[in-house]
């Protein structure tokens, strides 16, 4: 059975880092699309960046490009989220996922219909 698990959230003052962990199991990270998304009370939940299969190509959204990196070490069935300039809209929970046994397009790496394996999430809150 697929399990992932995320770690790292917490609070932190805007400007401020993070970096949010998701430790897998079940499965090699090297063999599976996975991405980072997350849900903000009251709004749908978006992606926010993606590590695609075929080709380790990244892919972020708008929003956040420019000050967050997805990384994975393979080694380590873990992947990874560094958060830098955090700003205030970026609290909300975040979950890695993966795409377990699925293909799709890149174009839609950042779509969370596209995943089919989640973590359980983990809290970021970003403060003034």
């Amino acid at each position: 059975q697929v399990q992932l698990a995320e770690s790292g959230g917490g609070s932190v003052q805007a400007g401020g880092s993070l970096r949010l962990s998701c430790a897998g199991s079940g499965y090699t990270y090297d063999s599976n699309t996975m991405g980072w998304f997350r849900q903000a009370p009251g709004k749908e939940r978006e992606g926010v960046a993606a590590i695609y299969v075929a080709d380790s190509t990244t892919y972020y959204a708008d929003s956040v490009k420019g000050r967050f990196t997805i990384s994975k070490d393979n080694a380590k069935n873990t992947l990874y989220l560094q958060m830098n300039s955090l700003k205030l809209e970026d609290s909300a929970i975040y979950y890695c996922a993966a795409a377990v046994g699925l293909w799709f397009p890149p174009i839609v790496a950042l779509s969370p219909v596209q995943y089919n394996t989640w973590g359980q999430g983990t809290q970021v809150t970003v403060s003034s």
